[in-house]
């Protein structure tokens, strides 16, 4: 990874997305960070989201819907992607890592990894009767 010179609005996008849970998009995160920083371009926030996720300090995530969210999250976790509303979530749960391996043990190359997005309605958008997640 090459040294990149410091850049204000680069760690002003940083910190905002390490504040949030909810993994917005450019869009999302250009009006926020527009509020610290009036004089910053949409450009330059596409730029520095994609030399963020470049560098490894971030993560893209495309969950489906034609649109990149971001995460400051680097550590493994699951995410949930609501069909209702859209919004991406942290899914709090056990590591199911081990699918890598029972993947491995049906494919003749390497496996490096995997990504795993659940989706279903989020507490908002779910009917009601199953908003705790179980049906009756």
């Amino acid at each position: 990874m090459a040294i990149r010179k410091y850049s204000r609005q680069r760690e002003l996008i940083k910190e905002f997305l390490m504040t949030r849970k909810d993994h917005p998009t450019a869009d999302m995160v250009y009006m926020n960070v527009r509020r610290m920083n009036p004089n910053i371009s949409l450009g330059t926030v596409y730029r520095n989201l994609t030399r963020l996720a470049e560098d490894g300090e971030i993560n893209r995530l495309n969950v489906g819907d034609g649109t990149d969210h971001f995460d400051a999250d680097m550590t493994p976790h699951y995410h949930f992607v609501c069909t209702g509303c859209g919004c991406v979530l942290d899914l709090e749960m056990d590591s199911i890592e081990s699918i890598t391996d029972k993947a491995a043990a049906h494919f003749r190359g390497y496996i490096a990894g995997h990504k795993t997005y659940f989706y279903g309605f989020c507490a908002s958008c779910s009917t009601p009767g199953i908003s705790d997640g179980f049906s009756k």
